[in-house]
């Protein structure tokens, strides 16, 4: 085993069990969840990302940063292999609230455990399953703080959902066609340069809590907890750059904020 891997579970906080079973890999992920934030910094600051694992594991283990889903899921895909888990990485389209059916711009993991096998996904900054989804269809899987299923469709192949309150709601699709990491670097070229790239205009930050979960989109900062959503709207680069320290880890100088 890589020693890299035991310096990668202290930066999540995760000391438990490293047998191979589903309860493990699900007490990794959602530690994993709980430490490492869902973030754009580096590309509004103008910094090539790297998808190389030496690079992610120096911004994410090493400097304590978190990182989107191309940067998040291939780390944690290494970790799930290096710790002993069958790990596939996929591409995926996310289809919730799209009028037509959008690019595949998602890196989706699929890992097995005692003969299973589970979409593991920290790479996802709204609210959407802390723990493994058993993939298979048609079958409701209650959380903590959501219940999920999948389902199959013709075109976009599995299909995830989250149940709202006005029923079931698309989150996102994959194909199970497996992906090198060079497959990855032309999608996270888009996101990290194109106009049309949702990942370049605003700060997109996302990290569970115990509780709930903390955000910030564009410079509203909220905090959903079983009470309700706090909001706080901020005002300057400062103040910018206090709440991304203060609660998300993130030193950033936020050139890109103004004021």
């Amino acid at each position: 085993m890589d020693p890299r891997v035991h310096a990668y579970l202290n930066r999540i906080g995760y000391d438990g069990s490293l047998d191979l079973t589903a309860q493990t890999l699900s007490d990794i992920q959602e530690r994993h969840l709980l430490t490492v934030p869902y973030e754009n910094i580096d590309i509004l600051e103008g910094k090539r990302l790297s998808l190389e694992i030496d690079d992610l594991y120096g911004k994410i283990v090493t400097r304590r940063r978190g990182g989107y889903c191309f940067e998040v899921n291939a780390l944690f895909g290494w970790l799930t292999e290096e710790l002993g888990f069958p790990t596939e990485h996929f591409f995926g389209r996310f289809v919730r609230g799209e009028p037509e059916i959008p690019m595949r711009r998602h890196h989706v993991l699929v890992c097995e455990a005692e003969g299973n096998r589970y979409v593991c996904d920290v790479g996802v900054g709204i609210a959407i399953a802390r723990r493994p989804l058993l993939l298979r269809p048609d079958i409701p899987q209650p959380q903590a703080f959501g219940t999920y299923k999948l389902t199959r469709d013709p075109q976009l192949g599995w299909v995830i959902h989250s149940l709202e309150k006005l029923g079931w709601e698309w989150l996102y699709a994959f194909t199970e066609e497996p992906q090198l990491p060079v497959d990855f670097v032309q999608p996270t070229f888009f996101c990290e340069y194109a106009p049309e790239s949702i990942f370049n205009k605003s700060p997109m930050i996302a990290l569970r809590t115990e509780h709930g979960r903390k955000t910030l989109d564009g410079m509203t900062y909220k905090v959903f907890t079983p009470d309700g959503v706090e909001v706080r709207e901020l005002e300057g680069r400062s103040q910018l750059r206090s709440v991304l320290l203060e609660e998300f880890g993130i030193e950033a100088e936020c050139g890109f904020a103004g004021g």
